[in-house]
């Protein structure tokens, strides 16, 4: 395929007065960088990471201008490595993907092999981008906690129930047998937290305001932790003797105020989660599981679709936090 060949992305510029401006900009396939997959993105997916990317966070991106987008779904259009080859589906999540290397808000993107997987046969590209790294990361926090706990050993207790990660552990986790509890703060989307499997609901003020013992009543067999903070420490407070409580999100605080009470007087686990450093042999096992036994029945309410085109829409409510579920990006829409 010419490098002359132009598409659509949507590119991060910051401007003379330090702004971060996103637009849908011309690229070329040549404007890509080196890997040995060039892929035709049908879909991507909306994270807070990609927000983050586009408001100038250089934690997360160091150089502009520059295309976001931590998750795709496409097409090997052209393959240098044996293992793919073109009209292949693959899914890639992850590694660098749309923080240093120009990602999935683009119609193409350029990657190393060992960064994409195949797409299973009971997943469509679509529905893989409704996971993306939200569902992902949800799946690796479950693939820990159901080998510590089983459904019926009691409740589990999951915070940001109507985030991406939160919704899709909710959807899961009911799926396979678990009674899900809750944690949020939207009132408004209990009924959309109902919908999607979870038996009970928990408004997130209440569940702050807990009494600051070290230790409180054992409630739950395990939790699914988006937030960190507060909500992480009263967590593990309340969960039942070798209970397990798997974390990935700092959004409510990086720092844990408690005693190792939980730990040593309950024998409660306390495992964290980084889905972009998940290692690459382990993704396509946990992709195959993901579209068989742990897909979730209602996976078609977990999501809202929009184009390339409302992107900075988007963004701006993503990091208001005003979305709820997931949302994908089509890249075939014009």
């Amino acid at each position: 395929m010419t490098n002359n060949i132009t598409f659509n992305a949507f590119e991060v510029r910051q401007t003379a007065e330090n702004q971060f401006i996103g637009t849908i900009t011309e690229k070329k396939i040549g404007d890509l960088p080196h890997g040995e997959l060039l892929i035709r993105v049908h879909y991507s997916s909306l994270n807070y990471k990609d927000a983050l990317s586009a408001s100038g966070n250089r934690g997360v991106t160091k150089n502009y201008p520059h295309t976001p987008g931590i998750d795709a779904a496409g097409v090997v259009e052209h393959s240098d490595d044996e293992r793919f080859a073109a009209g292949d589906k693959v899914i890639v999540t992850g590694n660098d993907l749309g923080m240093n290397t120009s990602g999935g808000f683009g119609q193409y993107i350029r990657v190393p092999a060992e960064w994409a997987v195949k797409l299973p046969e009971n997943l469509t590209l679509k529905e893989s981008m409704i996971y993306g790294t939200a569902g992902f990361t949800a799946a690796a926090m479950f693939c820990r906690l159901s080998a510590i706990t089983a459904p019926e050993n009691g409740k589990i207790i999951v915070s940001g129930g109507t985030g991406g990660v939160g919704s899709m552990a909710v959807a899961i986790l009911a799926k396979t047998g678990y009674d899900v509890s809750a944690i949020s703060g939207k009132k408004q989307e209990y009924e959309f937290l109902q919908r999607i499997g979870a038996q009970e609901i928990i408004a997130r003020d209440e569940f702050l305001a807990m009494d600051n013992k070290p230790l409180l009543k054992a409630q739950f067999a395990g939790g699914i932790d988006t937030a960190g903070g507060a909500i992480l420490e009263n967590m593990l407070k309340i969960i039942n003797t070798f209970g397990c409580v798997a974390t990935c999100g700092s959004v409510a605080g990086a720092d844990l105020n408690l005693t190792v009470f939980p730990f040593i007087l309950r024998g409660v686990s306390l495992i964290g989660m980084s889905s972009q450093n998940y290692p690459n042999p382990l993704r396509q096992p946990l992709w195959n599981k993901m579209a068989t036994e742990w897909k979730p029945e209602h996976i078609s309410e977990l999501y809202t679709e929009i184009s390339i085109n409302q992107l900075d829409e988007h963004i701006k409510l993503i990091l208001a936090g005003k979305l709820k579920g997931r949302t994908i990006v089509n890249l075939l829409q014009q």
